[in-house]
């Protein structure tokens, strides 16, 4: 899959609306201190499901809503929208035949986020499943932000692994793993209230036909 457009309303310090084109190749984004480079970088992290308000220098998440500015008066949401080219039909399933997928992600001040893949409306994890099938996301090594290499420098032997786990494609698998658990654990619990519910369904059947008995 290859990044082809990314699309900015409203996040951080871009109030109004703004493009940024991904050629093939080396893309570069240049400019002075304070111009919104760091906020472009995080951008792509916050669309792929980034969920820690920290690792995009916020206190909490609606933190990355335009705040206001000398003029500019605060927004109320913001919006990321990230553009990528399937032709070649490497995006997991169900996104295998898209030629394209447009991969957005809302917040609305007090409101939590919302994200759609195509225009449909799909869950935080769905959007992160796409990109770590595809050994990438809102965690991977190929996204360097500020501080991140003297984290990693200093970083405990577990999250050492994480980050190798991410750049060779095996989080996806955890991930997997872990909603197969899950779905496991309630199917269990479903097939432990269905035994409950038969035996209640027995001891009324028994007491009925002692009442029938009884009648006779």
């Amino acid at each position: 899959m290859q990044f082809q457009r990314l699309r900015l309303v409203g996040f951080k310090s871009f109030v109004d609306p703004a493009e940024v084109h991904i050629e093939s190749g080396l893309t570069g984004v240049v400019g002075p201190n304070g111009c919104g480079k760091s906020n472009v970088l995080e951008s792509l992290r916050w669309v792929m499901g980034a969920n820690s308000a920290k690792a995009m220098r916020g206190q909490g998440m609606d933190d990355v809503i335009f705040a206001g500015a000398s003029g500019r008066p605060p927004r109320s949401h913001a919006e990321v929208q990230l553009t990528i080219d399937n032709a070649q039909r490497r995006a997991p399933q169900p996104f295998t035949d898209s030629p394209v997928l447009e991969v957005s992600r809302r917040i609305d001040r007090g409101q939590g986020s919302t994200y759609r893949i195509n225009g449909k409306e799909v869950r935080a994890r769905d959007v992160q499943l796409l990109f770590a099938d595809a050994s990438t996301g809102a965690n991977s090594p190929a996204l360097v932000r500020q501080g991140q290499i003297s984290e990693l420098i200093a970083a405990k032997p577990q999250n050492r692994r994480r980050i190798l786990e991410e750049a060779g494609g095996v989080a996806s698998l955890h991930t997997r793993r872990h909603e197969a658990e899950l779905r496991l654990k309630a199917a269990e619990t479903n097939l432990e209230r269905l035994d409950d519910i038969g035996r209640e369904l027995e001891t009324a059947l028994n007491r009925l036909r002692r009442e029938a008995r009884q009648a006779e």
